[in-house]
């Protein structure tokens, strides 16, 4: 479903963004009536709201370089912003893949100044009130920020692995060990999620952490092949011109009379 636009890039939800909002309702009915079902919707918006704001960080910076993105797309899973192309340049990939986590970093400080300034005690950190909204929006966004960072392609961990790698190997080489590396970090986290006891993750279940890192090493295999088939296109094309330009013999220009 599509929201609206941010300087030209569509904003949408994906149908399943809604069951995960209506399951958030309920566990907080389940746990506080009203006020927890309120409390449960209202830090669900909240943190996807950083979300938005973590891959508008990628696309201002992407569009910086003249690179054109479509839109956003919000998912239980987190959020997705569709460019039309990733640049080549390790630098380029580099700075827009830090822009994302930069954000939630500065959300998490600017809400951390906040606290120190107000000087909320303790007790004020428990139950329904604005400072534990404010504690928990600063503790997810921090938590958004490191998780990201994860060397798991294509995550923005794994891309700046492959940028970082692409400055000592070929793109493509670069990209299928980003790729290598990003599946055993996703699977190692996906066996973490059902073994340990949910203690970052809490009231969230154990399946949706390994559905989103089944998702994380899926796109990977997916953008890999996608850039092989590239590859092959490109390469193709280079063969084409190259005999083309072997079959026409070079052109002599004429004389020029000089009278």
């Amino acid at each position: 479903m599509n929201l609206f636009r941010v300087r030209g890039i569509q904003l949408a939800v994906h149908f399943s963004f809604f069951l995960l909002l209506a399951y958030r309702a309920e566990d907080g009915w389940d746990n506080g009536g009203w006020p927890g079902l309120v409390w449960g919707a209202t830090t669900l918006i909240a943190f996807f709201t950083c979300v938005v704001l973590h891959e508008l960080g990628h696309s201002f910076t992407a569009m910086r370089f003249g690179i054109g993105v479509r839109r956003i797309l919000l998912m239980p899973i987190g959020g997705m912003a569709e460019m039309d192309d990733i640049p080549r340049q390790p630098v380029r990939e580099g700075l827009i893949t830090l822009a994302g986590p930069a954000v939630n970093f500065a959300i998490a400080g600017v809400l951390w100044g906040g606290l120190a300034l107000a000087q909320v005690p303790d007790e004020a950190l428990d139950g329904y009130t604005l400072p534990a909204f404010v504690d928990l929006l600063m503790f997810w966004n921090l938590l958004m920020g490191i998780f990201n960072l994860l060397p798991a392609f294509p995550m923005d961990g794994g891309r700046i692995l492959r940028a970082l790698l692409a400055l000592k190997m070929p793109y493509m080489r670069a990209t299928i060990w980003a790729v290598r590396i990003g599946k055993i970090v996703a699977g190692v986290c996906a066996l973490l999620a059902l073994i340990l006891p949910p203690l970052l993750y809490r009231s969230s279940p154990a399946f949706l952490i390994v559905a989103l890192f089944a998702f994380i090493i899926f796109a990977g295999e997916m953008e890999l092949r996608a850039i092989r088939r590239r590859e092959l296109e490109d390469a193709h094309w280079r063969a084409i011109l190259a005999r083309t330009y072997q079959t026409f013999p070079p052109v002599e220009e004429p004389p020029v009379l000089i009278r």
